[in-house]
């Protein structure tokens, strides 16, 4: 099978290497970032979205948020006007669910299957292949595109039907959104009060409070590292398209919008391009102490 690969930043670029790694031929495209490392392990560079899309039996999409997915597979030379009878489109990118359910509708008008496949595990897990993946659309179609996925992350797990992937990465990016927000809150605290954070970390991580967020961005924390692995304004990103879907659906979220404030309070510093365990600058400075080693 040759896998069009659409979208090569942070996330695309080593999902798409792990891909090859697994055998997979691939043919690439991204408006913006250079493919020389991916077209150096083999892959085929293409010149627009439409001809990504005419090389391959499977095409992947990992892109920034839901304009850019739509005119990539719906816009003047995209995917739709490539993709052949018989291909499976699958986007990874995460958008909203509302505009995952319009490309499926477009694409279904071409009897083309189409699965919104979100991820989370950030650069870390793209890069070792262990990404939890959020899918949705048909079993068919899943089960067909499944040991593809394998290759790119340790679980996958169909969610339902087309859009259900993305409403399942919404409510990913609400629970770790709040649990770095909480971790912050809490280091700060101990850190003010004189007791070493490490020492504190150390003592609770086997505990009830113990968590795949804490294990993951303590450690940046307390090195100051803030390289993004996922940046703060992805996460402003995920948060809008939450509370949008919120609000259409009559739910409230008011944990999710003072979290939202928060990330526009980091933005605001200049912040928006660090990892989002960049939170704790903002506890930190109102606490006027800094959580390091």
């Amino acid at each position: 099978m040759i896998i069009g690969f659409i979208g090569l930043g942070i996330m695309g670029r080593p999902m798409a290497k792990n891909l090859i790694k697994a055998g997979y031929k691939l043919v690439v495209y991204d408006r913006f970032a250079k493919l020389d490392d991916v077209v150096a392990l083999g892959a085929e560079a293409a010149s627009s979205n439409k001809e990504a899309a005419s090389k391959s039996g499977l095409l992947i999409t990992m892109l920034p948020n839901s304009p850019h997915v739509k005119e990539a597979i719906l816009g003047t030379e995209g995917v739709i006007e490539g993709i052949k009878p018989g291909s499976i489109v699958v986007d990874m990118s995460s958008i909203a669910p509302a505009v995952s359910q319009e490309v499926g509708t477009a694409l279904k008008a071409k009897n083309i299957p189409f699965l919104d496949a979100p991820v989370s595990g950030g650069e870390p897990k793209a890069v070792d292949g262990t990404l939890a993946i959020m899918v949705g659309g048909d079993q068919a179609s899943f089960e067909k595109i499944k040991p593809v996925l394998e290759k790119m992350g340790s679980s996958v797990v169909l969610c339902g039907d087309i859009g259900a992937g993305n409403i399942t990465k919404l409510a990913n990016q609400i629970v770790v959104a709040l649990n770095i927000a909480a971790v912050s809150e809490a280091f700060v605290l101990s850190t003010k009060a004189g007791v070493d954070p490490e020492k504190v970390f150390h003592a609770i991580k086997g505990g009830l409070a113990g968590s795949t967020v804490m294990n993951a961005k303590i450690p940046m924390i307390l090195a100051g590292d803030f390289k993004p692995g996922f940046r703060v304004e992805l996460h402003i990103k995920d948060l809008q398209n939450a509370l949008d879907t919120a609000h259409n659906l009559n739910v409230p979220a008011p944990l999710t919008a003072v979290m939202m404030e928060t990330l526009q309070a980091l933005k605001a510093d200049g912040c928006e391009k660090d990892d989002h365990s960049a939170i704790v600058k903002f506890y930190e400075k109102l606490a006027g102490v800094v959580v390091r080693k």
